[in-house]
């Protein structure tokens, strides 16, 4: 079908979720090269909750079912399919399998969001419920011979336990089963509501899954099955031959004629926070992105000078890091807060520890139902690998001046002294986290400390204990933070820390000067530790004297 020119066509939006869509442009060239076909998170959400009103847009094919999609992640472009759903027009979800070998019920959650649901009659459907799988470092740390000597604050706080501990303790079971449950009851009652089935009904559907595909569409759980040639053959036979298909991430909205636009200079100002927590500038690291405490504070700065952005939107997904760099974020949020700029916050699929810390001064804070929030906690040591250098016939000479040089040196134990002094920080920066998070919820001390403890919480559960305001998205919180700044309904979002490139090439007049950040450094990290080397999660203790909130 050849269009005519200067005339818009009908359009059959594509859409690929068997993947997640990428968030944040990768600032390394071949992750890049890795990502260049795959939809853009934001772009794909505008087309979803925009596309609907466009009455060139006929309808909505959308293929689910691939490497599962963090829930939180999940949940948000469902609620972007049931918003172009609303609109009447023909949503369509199709897969060759929902859970071929695995666990699908993330998938087709996510199909459950279109009305109508195909899968190939090979293809099967996985729905059979939300698990957590934990591994326990302390059994092969003793048999090389590594000892971990950890404190931490309080008795939820499980990133320490993944390290000192072959089990769960009971209260990190508790923990790790409370989310896990108000994931599976998001589940079922999104499945309930979707099909028209009884939640009983669908706890049972999963209790004998995985479904084959006749299965599965005997039980309600599919409309149709057939491949995708007949998925698409039938939807021109119903949107007409002359539809043309289009990637829904390339959709873009019919121009108003010019007498109807509105000109406002007033936008929302958008500041990233992804990845782990560091000291520094956001960067790429061994275990993935890590969000530097120079950039976002550079951008938050930015956002407070220009006159124009009347509020910030900070998306935060991060599973926390370091104390210091956490606490360095925090203080410019208050001060964006203090300067009259409404600061909201969009929780991603995770908002740890340190993730949460820098979340709570803001005016609003807006999480998926399963975005895991929190830990309100700390935890901090080292790992001693003493016996380790021992077996390996390697010995240790050294020479310390100072009666503390040595503290945190890997190849000796912590004298009762230090621990002593170790557990004194970690009070210390407990006791600062939980009264900040009182301060920034509305909250007595008291109040705060008994939801933090060091416990992870779904968005949901967090909700009704206070640490979160608002079940949804990044739009949800956009349109958000325009109310609260008092602009248009449609004021845009643009990021709060943009040099033109060719403005990056002089050279910066002082760390005020938004060019001194604006360069992005690629930095792969310290290998060299062979803590580090194991790969032991969280990071921060390994690279001690810091104290980690994650």
């Amino acid at each position: 079908m050849v269009s005519v020119p200067g005339r818009r066509p009908a359009l059959l939006l594509e859409l690929d979720l068997t993947a997640a869509p990428v968030e944040v442009e990768p600032d390394d060239l071949l992750a890049k090269l890795r990502s260049r076909h795959r939809p853009r998170l934001r772009a794909v959400l505008r087309t979803l909750h925009e596309a609907g009103a466009d009455r060139h847009v006929r309808g909505l094919v959308v293929k689910v079912g691939g490497t599962p999609l963090p829930w939180a992640t999940m949940q948000e472009l469902r609620a972007g399919l049931r918003a172009f759903a609303a609109s009447g027009k023909p949503t369509v979800a199709w897969a060759e399998s929902l859970g071929e070998g695995g666990n699908g019920t993330a998938d087709y959650v996510l199909a459950s969001g279109c009305p109508e649901i195909w899968l190939q009659g090979s293809g099967e459907v996985g729905l059979m419920g939300v698990a957590a799988e934990t591994t326990f470092l302390r059994g092969a740390l003793d048999k090389l011979g590594i000892e971990p000597q950890l404190d931490k604050r309080y008795e939820y706080k499980n990133a320490a336990d993944r390290i000192m501990r072959t089990d769960f303790t009971p209260e990190h079971r508790e923990a790790v089963d409370r989310v896990v449950a108000s994931t599976w009851d998001y589940a079922v009652e999104a499945v309930a509501a979707a099909r028209r089935l009884d939640a009983n009904t669908v706890r049972s559907i999963a209790d004998r899954a995985p479904l084959s595909a006749s299965a599965a569409k005997e039980a309600g759980l599919v409309d149709r099955l057939g491949y995708r040639d007949e998925v698409y053959s039938d939807l021109r036979a119903r949107l007409g031959s002359d539809v043309e298909l289009l990637f829904a991430d390339q959709w873009t909205p019919p121009r108003k004629p010019s007498a109807v636009v509105r000109r406002s200079r007033g936008f929302v100002a958008l500041v990233e926070g992804h990845g782990e927590i560091v000291t520094g500038r956001s960067r790429s690291g061994p275990r993935g992105r890590q969000l530097g405490s120079d950039t976002v504070t550079a951008a938050l700065r930015a956002a407070r000078r220009n006159e124009h952005a009347k509020a910030v939107l900070f998306r935060v997904d991060s599973p926390g890091g370091s104390a210091v760099a956490s606490d360095t974020i925090w203080r410019e949020v208050a001060l964006t807060r203090e300067a009259g700029k409404p600061v909201v916050v969009s929780m991603g699929a995770l908002a740890g520890s340190g993730g949460y810390y820098i979340a709570c001064p803001a005016d609003e804070i807006v999480a998926q139902p399963a975005t895991i929030t929190g830990s309100i906690g700390v935890f901090g040591g080292k790992v001693v690998v003493a016996d380790l250098l021992e077996r390996l016939g390697l010995g240790t000479g050294a020479v310390a001046h100072g009666g503390s040089a040595r503290m945190y040196s890997l190849r000796q134990r912590f004298t009762d002294d230090e621990q002593a002094r170790l557990a004194a920080m970690l009070d210390r920066v407990y006791a600062e986290f939980v009264q900040k998070v009182a301060d920034g919820r509305g909250m007595t001390y008291d109040a705060a400390h008994e939801v933090a403890r060091g416990r992870i919480w779904s968005g949901a559960d967090a909700v009704g204990n206070g640490l979160v305001d608002t079940l949804g998205g990044i739009r949800d919180a956009a349109a958000i933070a325009r109310k609260r700044a008092g602009l248009r309904d449609d004021a845009p979002v643009r990021p709060a820390l943009h040099i033109p490139p060719l403005a990056r090439l002089g050279r910066p007049r002082s760390s005020d000067d938004p060019r001194a950040l604006a360069a992005m450094t690629s930095a792969w990290g310290d290998l060299a530790g062979l803590a580090a080397a194991l790969g032991l999660p969280g990071g921060g203790p390994l690279r001690m004297p810091s104290l980690v909130l994650g």
